[in-house]
C-alpha cells in the first residue's frame, strides 16, 4: 500500500470501509479508549476541531484499542454512546482493533511503518495521532500526550494543501 486510502477497515457496526471514501479529506487517526486519563482532553479538543475545519475537510477517524491498561473493555455501541453523552461528539468509530503485536490491524502497521515513533514504532499508549494529508500520505505523527489543540497549525497546513 502507497496511502491509508489502500486499505479497508471494519466501521462501528462491523461494516467494511474503504478508507478511499476519504479521498480529499484531512485524517487524524487516532487509537482511543474511554478510561484513559487522556480522554476527556482528546475528546473535547477533538470536538472543537471538528466543530472549526470540519466544513474544510477535516474527519476525525478513531479506533478503540484495549491494548494499554485494559482501559477499552466496551463494545463499540457503547463506546459511541459513552462520547456523544459526555462529549456531545461523535467522531467516525471504527471497530476495536490491536494497535501493536502480531494481531496488529494492517493499517496501524502501515501507519508505523510510514512515522516510527520516539525510540521505537510500537504505539505507546492510547491517542497516539498520525495526521494524513487529503492524498492519503501520512504526514506525522503525535505522541499521546500532544493535545489535538497543539495539531492546529500542522492541520490547516494539510487543509491548504492542494492534492
Amino acid at each position: 500500500m502507497s496511502s491509508v486510502h489502500g486499505f479497508t477497515v471494519k466501521n462501528a457496526k462491523g461494516e467494511d470501509t474503504p478508507l478511499s471514501n476519504y479521498q480529499g479529506k484531512v485524517l487524524v487517526i487516532v487509537n482511543v479508549a474511554s478510561q484513559c486519563g487522556l480522554t476527556n482532553s482528546n475528546y473535547n479538543q477533538f470536538k472543537e476541531l471538528l466543530d472549526v475545519y470540519k466544513k474544510d475537510g477535516l474527519e476525525v477517524l478513531a479506533f478503540p484499542c484495549n491494548q494499554f491498561g485494559g482501559q477499552e473493555p466496551s463494545c463499540e455501541i457503547d463506546i459511541a454512546a459513552f462520547v456523544a453523552d459526555k462529549f456531545k461528539f461523535e467522531p467516525t468509530l471504527f471497530q476495536k482493533i490491536n494497535v501493536n503485536g502480531d494481531n496488529a490491524d494492517p493499517l496501524y502497521k502501515f501507519l508505523k511503518q510510514e512515522k516510527g515513533g520516539f525510540l521505537v514504532d510500537a504505539i505507546k499508549w492510547n491517542f497516539t495521532k498520525f495526521l494524513v494529508g487529503r492524498d492519503g500520505n501520512v504526514i506525522k505523527r503525535f505522541s499521546p500526550t500532544t493535545e489535538p489543540k497543539d495539531m492546529k497549525k500542522d492541520i490547516e497546513a494539510a487543509l491548504q494543501a492542494k492534492l
